[in-house]
């Protein structure tokens, strides 16, 4: 029941920020699908934490140097989602007004990986894991 009622505020949660995104893409007034190269970044995020779950043992409470390197990678690729934007911006490749729509989009669906591995990434008997 709460998990359900999780998963569809994540679901709806992440369908708002991919419609920032998209409005920042598809809008008359900015047309240019430069930004949907973040689309990038929103799959790759994950994988550090993925690998470092794999590789390093839970068996001791202390944080392991596996996970502390799968944070500032999985930090660095955040960091670099919100900096191709601006990047984009600056080189006048795409309008302010379609950045910042896509840092909304990414805010919004950065929160919403969070989210899911918060809510999710328990360990408990029903986790990301048998998905």
């Amino acid at each position: 029941p709460c998990t359900v009622a999780a998963l569809v505020g994540l679901s709806f949660s992440g369908a708002i920020g991919l419609t920032f995104l998209m409005l920042g893409c598809a809008l008359e007034y900015y047309g240019v699908y430069w930004p949907l190269f973040v689309l990038i970044f929103y799959f790759i995020c994950p994988i550090p934490h993925f690998i470092a779950k794999r590789v390093s043992d839970d068996s001791d409470a202390a944080s392991s140097a596996c996970r502390e390197l799968a944070y500032f990678f999985t930090t660095g690729i955040v960091v670099s989602a919100f900096g191709f934007p601006i990047i984009l911006a600056r080189v006048e490749a795409i309008k302010w007004g379609a950045c910042g729509l896509v840092l909304a989009g990414n805010a919004v669906i950065f929160l919403t990986i969070l989210g899911f591995f918060l809510v999710f990434g328990r360990g408990d008997d029903f986790s990301w894991e048998q998905w």
